[in-house]
Order: C-alpha cells, then structure tokens, then sequence
C-alpha cells in the first residue's frame, strides 16, 4: 500500500462526535480541491431503510460527506449488526476482526482518493481481537491523529489519558476539537481552558450544540446540513 495521506479520528469515548468531526473535516478538506473520503474501519449497529437496505449510520454520514451515492464504493471493512463494542459484536456473528482485512479494504478506498479522513470504533484502544486493538490500526497508518473531546463531566481525564495513550504508541496528535452535545456541561468554557493547558496539541474549534432542525434522529445518518454546521466551527490541521 502506497504511503497514506488524511487523518484519523478517534474521541474520548463512544457518542462523543467522531462521526460529526468526520463529516465536518471531509467537507473542510474538500472545499480545497481534494478528493476526500471518509473510511470506518469496523462499525457496530445497523438498521433498515425504507429500501430494505441494512446500513450504518456513521458509514452513511461519512458517505454523505464524501459526496458518494448509496453502495457507490464500500467505505468500510466491516459493518456488525449489535450496537456494542467492535469484537464483542463480532464475537456474537462468529467472525474474528482482521486488521490484514481492514488494511486491505483501506487500500482500495486508497486509490480513489487524494485523502482520507478514517473514524475510529469508540476510544482509542478499543480491542478488534484478543491481540490487536485500534491503537495497533493507528500505527499502522501512521496518519495525525484528531482527539474529539465529548464535552461532558469526565472528559478531562479520558482526554488526558487518550493523550497519554496516543504518544505511548509514537503517534502525533494533529488537534483536538471539542464537541459539545445535547445538554452543555457546566462551566464549559472553563473545562476548554484547562484541556487547552494539558493537551500537547493545536485545539481546532469547538462545536457547540447542533440546533434542535439538525440533531440526528435514531437509525439515520447526519445530515449535510449537520455537517456543514460543524464544519463551520472547526479548522483543519496544518500540516
């Protein structure tokens, strides 16, 4: 596989915004010329169109923003029905996540791209199987790594030890945004302050809130409207 160029995503902990930062930085990323697509290398919990078709919500956002039409190109290795972390659903359909598998979808969507923006599955080191985890994926691709932070009690210290996490594995840190989410944490820019002393790393914006029109319903992938919300809040890394 030729050498990569994009960023991967990875958050705090599951339901922090990866998928919306995503969204947010393709549409950055393409508003400079570039053929950019988004990549999810394992995602749990489907549900039925009005088609019949049984999809991902993330991987449809991600398809969304990449400007692509339903089943144009495969933005995924694996899509696992239960809503649960990656190899537990696996476990549960019998089959053992390879990263030989994702690394070999990954270069397919390679080649139609000038670059990728990839979303992790939940936090940093979620398992895939007994030996590898998505830690072990990031240093394969070797891609800046994007922290989304979840505004919510607690996310100072998941967001530190994520950081601890990433530089453990001798990956660099691109930025960091923070997302807020539906309900605003208490004394939310002070939390901003104090991650914007402790984390070693550009911060790239903060999204506040989506507007009640643009929250995402259950089963159903963001809206471009989401995402140009976002994408309006946030900047790209300098390389």
């Amino acid at each position: 596989m030729n050498k990569l160029s994009g960023l991967f995503v990875t958050g705090t902990d599951t339901e922090v915004g990866k998928t919306l930062v995503s969204g947010a930085l393709i549409l950055k990323l393409r508003e400079q010329g570039k053929k950019v697509l988004g990549f999810k290398p394992v995602a749990a919990g489907t549900y039925q169109n009005t088609n019949g078709d049984v999809l991902n919500e993330d991987v449809e956002a991600l398809r969304i923003a990449s400007q692509l039409a339903p089943g144009q190109l495969e933005l995924y290795s694996y899509v696992l029905d239960m809503p649960v972390a990656p190899h537990l659903a696996a476990e549960n359909k019998g089959v053992t996540l390879e990263l030989n598998t994702i690394m070999q979808a990954l270069s397919k969507i390679q080649t139609q791209s000038d670059c990728l923006v990839i979303e992790g599955a939940g936090g940093f080191l979620i398992p895939l199987n007994p030996q590898e985890d998505l830690g072990d994926f990031a240093q394969q691709i070797n891609l800046p790594i994007i922290l989304v932070v979840g505004m919510r009690l607690g996310c100072i210290n998941h967001a530190l030890l994520t950081q601890e996490a990433i530089k453990t594995r001798g990956l660099k840190i691109g930025g960091w945004i923070a997302n807020s989410l539906a309900t605003e944490m208490l004394l939310l820019k002070e939390n901003i302050a104090t991650l914007r002393a402790r984390i070693d790393a550009p911060f790239l914006g903060h999204i506040p809130a989506l507007p009640k029109e643009l929250q995402k319903a259950d089963n159903s992938p963001y809206s471009i409207e989401a995402l140009r919300f976002a994408a309006e809040h946030i900047q790209i890394p300098s390389q």
